[in-house]
């Protein structure tokens, strides 16, 4: 049982480390569009990427309300977890639905920080969230599968060693239903880079280093197989769950560092010889993200305690992402405004978060998406797709 002050010690924890990476070690990454690879270690080496791995594979055996509160303290801090978030949470689908001998080959070393696991190859150019819709197929032949395809905004694919990878194994026109026939690859990239797969950069606003990769006859063992086949989109439906919750805590913590930015420059800021957080036209945006903050932070809580509980938290986990990503963009917008001219002076590390936060008005799932599944499987209505 993870207590209140368990908790609290976490989060000094991860602030403390954080410190060490202040605002140029991230601008400079910024601008070079450079991978963050010493902030990676050292949350690797003080044991958060493995939060979630239980104890007896060599992880932290943390609850998801943990973690939560790592990635949101990360993020507080004017740190990015997008360099390794999904290191959390891909790891699900092999605990959850990998064979003993997967998880025992893998999870130590991906706790102790060897292994790297942090590319999930979903999307695809003509796809996009239609994930029953993608094309990349693996066919089987004897002891391994022949893949070729593509996937798109393939994060971390240059720095990661693995990648879960989704594929058709059956035709989807051959398919009972078009959420079938689609399964789950667990590739080991060090051993087909540049031999069957290419990874090709895609310079975009934030230093995301995402990429589009490519696969062409890439032969993987068949033992890459995580559970069984045809049963792949199931599998990953159960870790979105996971993935919106720490993202929407990442949100928060996004939102958390506008606001105290806001309110210190507020203070400080004098015009006409009074400070401009005095001005209610100043104040008030900043109030309203506040308010807007905490009431996100709670639903993201509530996604948390239920995911801990084993109960089902679906529509708990898409509001979380929902609300937490809007309050974001509201205090990345309203901190801006606040800073005047200055917020968008790289020094102040205003125009860096701001391009980071509005990211997850998009992704990982769309705010539309959210709304048509809360549409119909909580309110009941027609499906609109």
């Amino acid at each position: 049982m993870t207590s209140a002050a368990d908790i609290e010690a976490i989060r000094d924890s991860v602030r403390r480390l954080c410190n060490g990476f202040p605002g140029e070690y991230w601008r400079k990454h910024d601008r070079d569009r450079t991978y963050p690879a010493e902030f990676v270690t050292a949350l690797t080496e003080a044991g958060y990427l493995a939060a979630l791995i239980p104890e007896e594979f060599g992880g932290a055996g943390m609850p998801m309300i943990a973690a939560a509160a790592i990635m949101e303290e990360i993020q507080h801090a004017g740190c990015n977890g997008a360099a390794c978030h999904a290191q959390m949470y891909t790891m699900g689908t092999v605990l959850r639905h990998g064979s003993p001998a997967q998880k025992q080959k893998y999870l130590p070393e991906i706790a102790a920080g060897t292994l790297r696991l942090q590319a999930f190859g979903v999307s695809e150019p003509t796809s996009g969230t239609d994930t029953t819709s993608l094309k990349t197929f693996a066919k089987k032949e004897g002891d391994h599968y022949i893949v070729n395809g593509q996937k798109i905004w393939t994060s971390r694919a240059e720095y990661s060693d693995l990648m879960l990878l989704l594929a058709r194994t059956t035709p989807r026109d051959q398919a009972a239903k078009k959420t079938e026939g689609i399964s789950v690859f667990l590739v080991d990239m060090r051993k087909v880079v540049g031999n069957g797969l290419t990874i090709r950069p895609i310079r975009t606003m934030m230093n995301h280093s995402t990429t589009e990769v490519f696969f062409d006859d890439m032969k993987i063992p068949a033992d890459s197989l995580v559970g069984e086949e045809g049963k792949g989109f199931r599998y990953i439906l159960s870790g979105m769950n996971a993935e919106r919750i720490l993202i929407a805590s990442e949100c928060i913590g996004d939102a958390r560092w506008f606001i105290d930015k806001a309110v210190a420059y507020a203070k400080d800021r004098k015009v006409f010889n009074r400070p401009i957080g005095q001005n209610q036209g100043v104040q008030f945006p900043i109030a309203k993200a506040y308010a807007a903050t905490e009431a996100a932070a709670l639903m993201v809580r509530r996604a948390a305690e239920l995911y801990d509980s084993g109960a089902d938290c679906g529509a708990e986990a898409n509001m979380a992402k929902m609300l937490a990503a809007e309050a974001s963009w509201m205090a990345a917008d309203m901190c801006v405004q606040t800073h005047g001219g200055f917020g968008f002076a790289e020094e102040f590390d205003v125009e860096r978060k701001f391009r980071e936060a509005r990211l997850y008005q998009v992704a990982p799932i769309s705010t539309n998406l959210i709304l048509s599944y809360l549409a119909e499987h909580v309110l009941g209505l027609p499906r609109s797709y």
